[in-house]
Formats: structure tokens, sequence, C-alpha cells
């Protein structure tokens, strides 16, 4: 399918399945956290999928494009992002299972009916409002700031819409683990899998995957650390089967 690509966009190649996604040429981009959340969240067939904070879309296009959920809903507060995910999901002639809503975390009711959800993924701003320079570019700004949404907004709307077991994942900052577990908890969500992410073996993680269950019981496992470069340098093995690399080493 023919898709128009607006000013100061491209086309980018996911290198997965023949994937491709339109990003802003000078805007926000996916980055390896929205990759290893893909990769972390647990989706089943025929699951109901929410992904809050979609941006780019990045999320559910890979989620449909590594798993057999019935469907994917992506929503995004930024109507142009929006717009821009939407052709993505075009391109990709996704539009039978994946599909883009402009609207406010804030207001998720009026997109997903209470327990209607069974794996919500988020990838929400990192920075605390007054926490960091805010970018003056208001996508960038809003994509990793908590200016539109907080990190409360996004964890309560997952635990309305979500079915008593579903998951919530998350891609964040170690440094918000307390706030995210506390919250979680607050809203019915037992914290069930933290994974460390370390940019190479040696050096403090600078992300961190964390998975629940609406509704489960206590009992929190911490998984193996993941580490995006190896001792010398190269991409670490899991990383390459992750992004599904033809030069992982057998």
């Amino acid at each position: 399918m023919k898709i128009e690509l607006l000013e100061n966009e491209r086309i980018d190649d996911l290198q997965y399945k023949g994937l491709k996604i339109i990003q802003k040429t000078k805007g926000f981009c996916f980055g390896v956290d929205a990759v290893l959340l893909a990769s972390f969240a647990d989706v089943k067939r025929n699951d109901r999928v929410a992904d809050l904070g979609t941006g780019t879309g990045i999320i559910s296009i890979l989620l449909a494009g590594k798993t057999q959920a019935k469907s994917l809903s992506g929503l995004e507060i930024q109507q142009e992002m929006a717009e821009m995910a939407g052709r993505s999901v075009l391109l990709n002639d996704l539009q039978d299972r994946v599909r883009i809503i402009c609207g406010d975390i804030k207001k998720s009711h009026e997109f997903f009916a209470p327990s209607s959800i069974d794996v919500a993924v988020s990838n929400p701003p990192y920075m605390n409002k007054g926490g960091g320079l805010v970018n003056p570019d208001d996508t960038k700004a809003i994509s990793r700031h908590e200016i539109m949404c907080t990190l409360e907004d996004v964890i309560a709307a997952g635990s309305r819409m979500l079915v008593p077991g579903g998951q919530l994942a998350m891609v964040h900052r170690p440094e918000r683990l307390v706030d995210i577990a506390c919250l979680m908890r607050n809203y019915g969500i037992e914290p069930k899998y933290i994974r460390f992410v370390h940019p190479s073996p040696y050096k403090r993680a600078n992300l961190i995957l964390i998975k629940g269950t609406r509704g489960g019981r206590p009992q929190l496992k911490m998984m193996e650390p993941l580490y995006i470069y190896d001792e010398t340098g190269e991409y670490s093995r899991e990383i390459n089967e992750i992004y599904c690399r033809d030069e992982v080493k057998k």
C-alpha cells in the first residue's frame, strides 16, 4: 500500500518480518526500550492488548508481528503522532488487528471497557514533573516528561481495563522502581517479574522491565540481568536474538 509521507518524515525498516514504521526525521523516535518491552510482555494467542502512550506505534506493530494477539489498540494523546502511527499501521497492512486511538490516558474509560484487556503495555515518559530539562520540541517533551500523563495515570488506567489475572508490562528507569511497585499494589496489580537492563557487564542498570498481574498473589521474581553489549563491545547474544539479527552466533 502506498502511504503518503509528510514533510520531515521517513520510513524505517524494522528488519523483522518486513515491518516498517514512519518516524519524524527530527522528532521523537523509538529506542531499544520499546523493542525490549515488546519482547518482554507475555502476549498469548487471541489476547486483547492495549498499548498506553503508543507514540509512533512501534510496540503495537512489533507485537502484531511477534504474537498472535487478536487485537492491539494503541492510545496516544498527541494527534500528530497518532495520525502518523495510523499510517504506519496501514503501511504494514495491519489495520485488521491494530487500531490507533487519539485520546487521553486519563480518559481511557472512554475507549476501553472495564476488564476488557488481557495485556496492557506502556513505555511511559520517564521524567517526573520538575525532573530534567524540558525539550523545547513539544513532541519530544511530551514523550519524555510527565506533562500529559503521570506514572500513576498509566497504572490506574491499566488496572481498570485489565481482566482479573491480566498483565501490565512496563519499561522505565531504575530510580522509579519503588514508585512503580507501590502504585501497582495500590491499584491491585501485584508486581511479579523484574528485569534490570544494563548497557554492558559491570555497568549499572539504566532501564528496568517490570510486569505485574491484576489480583495476583505476592511473589516477585528477579530475572537474570539483560546486557545490551557484551564484554567485547558487541551486541550481546540475547539482544541479537531479540532483534532477530542474522549475525547471531551459533
